[in-house]
């Protein structure tokens, strides 16, 4: 260890909060791992010592921000479980808003054929809240056409405003998004929020979606061959 270079204890997290200082401050995606290390007090052989490369780094940058979004998410929550797709779509929305360098570098440096480990838990989260709500006949498409929907128009949305000056955002836009978007996969999503469907005004296909939900978590007294044939109907109910 040189003189100039601090204790290593704790590098590790240094060199993530001066990853993510400087990050933050560059307004961009340019990071030089010479003024990282500077910033932490450590040495380059540091550095790749813990993370292996600069990408490494930023990738553990951006996955530490990330978790903390996702923690946050599931300690909030209510017994109604539109309100709080809602209420996940909005704090995506926030986040993204209150950290754009990382939400940049997280959706928008992607490979084809390559799924984003990073906001996996969060993805994970919104498909079974949506199996919930599948159960209690809220959907007209499965829960994972559905997250599929909803995570696409959320993370349009907020890279949209993400490029639009203070003054020019609107705040709005991502409420009419969400509601459009819910309005896609959400049985009786017209009627008045709080609404809910009863059984009997249930359609058809949120009906099979309902089954299908619960199919997929309880099989019992049924056989192998029988559950698959019933899945393919309710899969053909839901999608008529």
């Amino acid at each position: 260890m040189t003189q100039t270079e601090k204790p290593l204890a704790n590098a590790r997290d240094r060199l993530l909060l001066a990853a993510a200082q400087l990050l933050a401050e560059s307004g961009d995606r340019t990071l030089s791992t010479r003024a990282v290390c500077t910033l932490a007090g450590v040495q380059a052989p540091t550095l790749y010592h813990h993370f292996g490369s600069k990408q490494g780094l930023i990738d553990a940058v951006i996955n530490y921000g990330f978790s903390q979004y996702v923690d946050a998410a599931r300690d909030s929550g209510s017994d109604d479980l539109l309100d709080n797709i809602r209420r996940g779509w909005d704090r995506h929305v926030k986040f993204g808003l209150e950290h754009p360098t990382f939400y940049a570098l997280l959706y928008g440096q992607i490979e084809p054929g390559r799924p984003c480990a990073i906001s996996g838990p969060a993805e994970a989260m919104l498909e079974a809240l949506l199996s919930a709500a599948a159960r209690q006949g809220l959907l007209k498409v499965s829960p994972g056409e559905a997250a599929a929907q909803l995570l696409a128009a959320n993370v349009g949305v907020t890279l949209s405003l993400i490029t639009k000056p203070p003054d020019a955002l609107d705040l709005a836009l991502s409420e009419r998004v969400r509601e459009a978007a819910l309005a896609g996969v959400v049985a009786d999503s017209h009627q008045p929020r709080g609404n809910r469907p009863t059984p009997a005004a249930l359609s058809r296909a949120s009906a099979a979606v309902a089954l299908r939900a619960q199919l997929h978590d309880d099989a019992s007294g049924l056989s192998p061959g029988e559950a698959v044939l019933l899945g393919e109907l309710l899969d053909r109910l839901s999608a008529s």
